[in-house]
């Protein structure tokens, strides 16, 4: 810290009862009760303390145990040759539901939903106490934050950000992000969004990929867009040779297919693809004879954001989720520059760090 100026100094970063200095980089366990065989159950928090004062971003995965995309985003960030420049903070929370992660479930010990639970309670259910943890230890030391999703159990998400847009720094955090496709997400009630927000936090929320499952776009697209909005709330500094970015397209609406009938479903398209109201044919659910068959055309004209991943269905089953856009075409153009930036030969993040480049 010698020959830095106080007014530039960061501040320490207390949780529970470790004190991370400025330079510092240090993982916090914050214990969350025990197991059954009395053994301590710990939310694991890397707390990067940069030299120079700055944001304080938290970056959170795993709120749903089975979403497991965003613990391995999280990984590669800790890996980036750049967090050795950060001003601020980073709160690196790879994974909030242990009970979950551990039994590779959505859901807490007594099938409760994590983040229907915000912002917890000291005396409540298990999963109270743990949000409650979280809001004190995390959210209340943050300015910023990130949640890290997938889609469900068996059920697929295109890369994309859910926020409040309405809110103008949220917004500009979610352009900053670069997903191809940004939706205005309404709050709802018990989620981290919501507490966060009553905090005055703001926060995206980014969705990509399916439970249980790696898929490698999803992660780098996570990972290059966190980098990207550490650099909007200048705690990075821009790369040296940065091309104009083209800005996410904003959907105007989303909306769900759900399936006619019981049976067994054969599906034709894939999330990312241009459908047409009632021309494009998406899939066709049949009884296992093939002696009646039913097809499932798109409602509506957009692209095709999520979808199930299981070839058996009941009436009234979710299938598709389609975006609408004002411009279907500017869309699939971001989508396919999203894609190429992602794959391109060279580009870092890809295992972990082992490319010393200071990033996209």
């Amino acid at each position: 810290m010698a020959g830095l100026p106080r007014a530039r100094r960061n501040r320490p970063v207390t949780l529970g009862d470790t004190t991370v200095q400025p330079g510092e980089r240090r993982t916090v366990e914050l214990q969350v009760g025990s197991l059954y065989t009395d053994a301590p159950a710990h939310m694991p928090v890397q707390v990067v303390c940069g030299r120079q004062k700055g944001p304080v971003l938290f970056v959170s995965a795993a709120i749903h145990g089975d979403e497991i995309n965003g613990v391995e985003i999280i990984r590669r960030l800790l890996k980036a040759p750049a967090l050795r420049r950060m001003k601020g903070t980073l709160l690196a929370v790879p994974v909030v539901n242990m009970h979950g992660f551990i039994n590779q479930s959505r859901y807490l010990p007594d099938r409760r939903d994590l983040n229907r639970l915000f912002p917890g309670s000291r005396k409540g259910s298990l999963g109270a106490r743990v949000a409650r943890l979280f809001m004190r230890e995390i959210v209340h030391n943050s300015t910023h934050g990130i949640d890290l999703h997938t889609g469900a159990i068996h059920r697929s998400n295109l890369p994309q950000i859910r926020a409040n847009l309405d809110h103008r720094e949220t917004r500009e955090m979610a352009q900053a992000f670069g997903a191809p496709v940004i939706l205005n997400s309404a709050l709802r009630d018990g989620s981290l969004r919501e507490a966060a927000a009553e905090r005055q936090v703001p926060i995206l929320l980014y969705e990509a990929g399916e439970a249980l499952r790696f898929d490698e776009l999803s992660i780098r697209g996570g990972v290059h867009g966190i980098i990207e909005v550490m650099r909007y709330l200048g705690m990075l500094p821009a790369p040296p040779r940065q091309r104009r970015r083209k800005e996410p397209v904003m959907a105007r609406s989303a909306s769900w297919v759900r399936a006619p009938e019981s049976g067994i479903l054969r599906i034709f398209v894939r999330e990312g693809d241009r459908v047409t109201r009632d021309q494009t044919l998406l899939a066709i659910v049949s009884d296992p004879f093939g002696e009646r068959e039913t097809e499932i055309r798109a409602p509506v004209s957009g692209i095709v954001i999520g979808q199930l991943r299981l070839p058996l269905v009941n009436e009234g089953d979710a299938v598709f989720h389609i975006a609408q856009f004002h411009r279907t075409d500017i869309a699939v153009e971001r989508l396919e520059t999203f894609q190429e930036d992602l794959e391109a030969p060279g580009y870092p993040y890809t295992d972990g760090g082992t490319d010393r480049s200071e990033g996209p």
